[in-house]
Parts: structure tokens; C-alpha cells; sequence
């Protein structure tokens, strides 16, 4: 019981200091939003993402494929993510197709990944411009078709999707809804900390209760603020200066 009464004091503690810095606690939410969504919409540069898709399958004769083709298909397209992105391939894009950049550059922008453990690859580009990623995402799989032939001496990879340019582009980055509610949680986090500090540094004592709580005593009175009664307030307004002395009139 005793325990209990000690948690629902503590609880009307916590509320009343949560109560006593809203304004601090709102200011600073609305701030962490406010900058978030400033930078979000106006600061950082949008990025846009273009796919296009090979399709790893070994020609055979007769087109008889069974299950050892696949499973070696799958397990050479490990092989191919490192290729696709390995400088022999990415330097002959740059050179081919006369893109300002560098390898690393390009490195960076590029996501190989395997579609859904299918024989199907996906190689991403993100970049400021939504045209440059399709034309950058086909150059990288039109010449990693080509070069395998010469590199691994087969003949099966397969451009099975080209990346194109969508009516409606959307940049994947930012997501300005996204950060602005992030920065609110933790804006609204960082207040309610600072509330609770602000609260543990001020040592001052402003009610009964603080005096109780500091000094351990019970409080046997209070003396209330004593205000200027309106009678004499009346007789100073009234009196004047005579001969030397302030008289009353």
C-alpha cells in the first residue's frame, strides 16, 4: 500500500514537471521538425533510382535446362555481382559511354543485388538525375552482357528488363514525412530530458511540499502576500508637500 502511494506521488511528480515545461518541451519538438523538414525539402539534393534486370541462364542445346543448370546459375551470379562492379567492367562504362566520373564514383552508385533467390539480377543506380540513372543502369548491363563472353568464356546472360524513365518520377531519397517524424520523436525525446534536468538542477524551494521533501519538517504556517491596503494607498496619493512637511489632505 505504502508503495503504492510512493509510485502515484512519484507519477504526479513526473506530470507536473512534464506540465510545468510544456512550453519548453513544444518550442523544442516544433524546432526538431521545423529544421527537419527545412533541409529535407530545400537542402538536400532529391535522388532518383533506376533498375535494370539480366536474367543468368545457360543456353543449352535443344533448350533442356534441369535442375544442376540452375542451381550453377544461381551460384555464378555471386561471381557476377563482384564482376558487374569490379573496375574491368565499370572503367570500360565510363570510357564507352563518356560518363564524367570516376570508378569510385560510379562504385557508389551502383547496387547489385539477386531478385527473390531467382536466377534474376537487379543492377540500381541512384543518382540526381532520373534520366542519367536509366541511361548509366543500361550501360552497366549492356557491357557486363558483353564482357562475360570474354571474361568467363559463356554465354548466358540476358538483358530481360532495360531501366526507363517513369511518367510520374518520385525521388527515393529524401522522404521528407519520414525525417520530420523522426526528428519529432526525437526532438520530443531530447525536451522531455532537458525538462527532467532542468528540474534536478533547480534547487530552489517554492512550495510546502519542497519544504517538507528538502528539510524532512512538517509546515506549521504560511504567511500569504500581504498587499497595500486601499485606504492608505488613498491618503499618500492625497497628501502634498507644506512648509517643509508632507501633509495629508
Amino acid at each position: 500500500m505504502e508503495n503504492r502511494e510512493v509510485q502515484e506521488l512519484d507519477l504526479r511528480e513526473l506530470f507536473a514537471i512534464l506540465r510545468k515545461r510544456l512550453s519548453l518541451i513544444t518550442l523544442i519538438t516544433a524546432v526538431a521538425v521545423l529544421v527537419s523538414g527545412i533541409v529535407s525539402y530545400f537542402i538536400i539534393t532529391p535522388q532518383y533510382e533506376a533498375k535494370a534486370e539480366i536474367l543468368v541462364n545457360q543456353s543449352r542445346p535443344g533448350n533442356e535446362i534441369n535442375q544442376g543448370d540452375i542451381r550453377t546459375n544461381i551460384e555464378l551470379m555471386n561471381t557476377y555481382q563482384v564482376v558487374i562492379k569490379s573496375p574491368r567492367i565499370l572503367e570500360l562504362v565510363i570510357e564507352r559511354y563518356n560518363l564524367d566520373k570516376t570508378y569510385t564514383e560510379l562504385d557508389e552508385q551502383i547496387n547489385v543485388s539477386a531478385v527473390r533467390d531467382s536466377q534474376v539480377m537487379a543492377i540500381t543506380v541512384t543518382d540526381p538525375s532520373l534520366e542519367q540513372a536509366v541511361y548509366i543502369a543500361n550501360a552497366v548491363a549492356e557491357t557486363f552482357q558483353r564482357e562475360i563472353v570474354n571474361l568467363m568464356n559463356v554465354d548466358n546472360v540476358h538483358i530481360m528488363a532495360e531501366a526507363k524513365v517513369s511518367d510520374n518520377p518520385t525521388p527515393v531519397k529524401p522522404k521528407p514525412v519520414l525525417n520530420m517524424a523522426i526528428a519529432g520523436v526525437v526532438g520530443l525525446m531530447t525536451a522531455v530530458g532537458l525538462a527532467f534536468l532542468l528540474e534536478y538542477l533547480d534547487n530552489t524551494i517554492k512550495t510546502e511540499q519542497d519544504v517538507e521533501r528538502v528539510l524532512g519538517l512538517p509546515v506549521l504556517g504560511t504567511i500569504g502576500q500581504m498587499e497595500e491596503p486601499a485606504a492608505q494607498t488613498a491618503r499618500v496619493r492625497h497628501s502634498r508637500q507644506v512648509g517643509g512637511e508632507q501633509v495629508e489632505v
